[in-house]
């Protein structure tokens, strides 16, 4: 997979998933800071990002109008960078290697201490 983490995630996500042998990005080295979502989404699909987010509400409307992505990830709980990092890598080890999310999300959230992930179809 090919990862882009949203700037409202910590970078050191990216690390995360080149330890696991994903090529990924931060949304601040590619000079896209600031950039509103709407901005992000035409680079997103393009480059076949697999997008990496907090920000469940405004990305999940953003990629139900796409016809074809490449996934979208949203870290549901605001955490400290390090729960960030261990939340993301628990969704890597639960993926397959060659898995891939095209046209599908899947939201990282934390239920009684658990790390529970749910996927589903989007647009769906």
């Amino acid at each position: 997979m090919k990862f882009l983490i949203d700037e409202c995630l910590h970078t050191s996500l990216a690390a995360v998933a080149q330890a696991r042998g994903h090529d990924a990005m931060h949304v601040t080295w590619l000079g896209l800071g600031g950039e509103s979502d709407w901005n992000l989404m035409p680079r997103i699909v393009a480059e076949d990002f697999t997008f990496v987010t907090n920000n469940a509400r405004d990305f999940r409307k953003l990629y139900a109008k796409q016809e074809l992505h490449a996934g979208l990830v949203i870290i549901v709980p605001q955490v400290v960078p390090a729960r960030q990092r261990e939340l993301f890598d628990a969704l890597l080890e639960a993926l397959p290697a060659e898995q891939v999310l095209i046209n599908e999300a899947i939201e990282i959230v934390e239920e009684a201490g658990a790390v529970i992930l749910r996927r589903y179809a989007l647009p769906g």
